[in-house]
């Protein structure tokens, strides 16, 4: 039979079907990675070239606040790695001591533990000194997502977002009162203000709000600019405002750093002179590796450099958002955008009071002025943003 004669044709695999179910990827955001590092790397050069004028007179040593900014900075990036691996649902069982600890080491600063540093009482001293003020920029970053969430869709009511903006409002409070430091009293409002405004589904109250609040502090500058006699005032708040007005006016006395900077910015023109090549920094800038150093930026870098600078922390903060727009809870969305409100509102104070845009504030341009507190607690951040990021999950196609 033709039938029997024929090979037993061996049996074909079938082809096993695609899932309908994709596979998850595994997420980490090495981008934000290297942009905190880019950061830190440009900071450090700037730093060297900023203060080694200053430290070789003061110190004997031109890399004395290099190789101090060095070693935190060092450490601090491994701690943030470190942190990133860590889930960040743990923070919600330490909510309220976080909150608590961030008052009460705020309120230490008032008793013989704190510590005066350039004439403000802001530091505090348990074995190694630090600014409590910036505890409390992470409290209100954890804690206020935290209570949204609890709230759920009672974040409608004026209830809640007034206890929201009272608990947030307690911690600049007392950054004000305890600390004497109004520009972080203003940062950890604005991030409350921020996330309640991020969590609540209707705009136009907040639109009407800050349509008030401009106005107020239009009505206000005008007042005093009209009534305060700058010869007799005493008050350095107000006066700030008066030399933010007229700078040359003061350039002697309370103006002199801003009229300084702004030489600087103008003698670097397009390109700059040059990295370490600064005039103004050899003591025209009073602190310039601080809150000034945006000015020895341009001076060097010149516009171009300044640009660089602005465009990498706008790339940080679209990493941020990136993060922040793909959590995988309301949680950490609410965190990393805690987060970028920090990091932009300080971005955007520090180089506004160098271009004399706003009144001095004494902001730290972050990842870049120097300063071992702030480096610490922004890594400390940027660790807990990574953490949110690893819990991304993205589908394979």
């Amino acid at each position: 039979m033709v039938a029997a004669q024929q090979k037993k044709l061996p049996a074909q695999k079938k082809p096993k079907k695609k899932s309908s179910r994709r596979s998850r990827v595994d997420y980490y955001d090495y981008s934000l990675v290297a942009v905190i590092i880019l950061l830190t790397c440009f900071g450090l050069t700037m730093l060297y070239s900023t203060s080694a004028y200053t430290a070789n007179l003061q110190y004997g040593d031109d890399m004395y606040f290099f190789k101090k900014q060095a070693v935190i900075s060092a450490v601090c990036i491994v701690a943030m790695l470190l942190i990133s691996r860590l889930d960040y649902h743990i923070l919600t069982r330490f909510v309220t001591v976080l909150y608590g600890a961030a008052m009460f080491l705020m309120f230490l600063v008032r008793t013989p533990l704190g510590v005066t540093v350039n004439g403000a009482k802001r530091w505090l001293k348990l074995g190694i000194q630090f600014q409590p003020s910036e505890i409390a920029k992470i409290a209100v970053i954890v804690c206020l997502p935290y209570m949204i969430v609890k709230m759920g869709k009672r974040i409608n009511t004026l209830k809640a977002c007034m206890t929201l903006g009272v608990l947030g409002g307690a911690l600049a409070l007392g950054a004000y009162v305890f600390t004497d430091n109004l520009s972080t009293a203003v940062i950890i409002f604005g991030i409350t203000v921020g996330l309640i405004f991020v969590a609540h589904p209707d705009v136009k109250y907040f639109l009407w709000i800050a349509a008030a609040v401009a106005a107020l502090i239009v009505a206000i500058v005008v007042f005093l600019y009209i009534t305060v006699d700058p010869e007799t005032n005493e008050n350095f708040r107000i006066g700030r405002i008066l030399v933010w007005l007229h700078p040359e006016d003061f350039a002697d006395g309370a103006g002199y750093q801003t009229i300084q900077a702004l030489y600087a910015i103008g003698s670097g023109g397009f390109l700059g002179r040059g990295l370490g090549n600064s005039i103004q920094k050899l003591g025209s800038v009073p602190e310039a590796q601080n809150d000034m150093i945006f000015s020895i930026i341009c001076e060097e870098l010149g516009i171009v450099g300044g640009i660089m600078v602005i465009l990498l922390f706008a790339y940080l903060l679209y990493r941020l958002f990136f993060i922040a727009q793909n959590a995988p809870d309301l949680l950490g969305s609410l965190m990393v955008t805690g987060i970028f409100i920090h990091i932009s509102l300080q971005v955007i104070f520090n180089i506004a009071v160098v271009v004399n845009m706003i009144p001095n504030t004494g902001v730290t341009l972050p990842f870049i002025s120097y300063g071992g507190t702030s480096i610490l607690f922004l890594m400390a951040e940027m660790g807990l943003a990574l953490s949110v990021s690893r819990k991304i999950r993205f589908q394979d196609i």
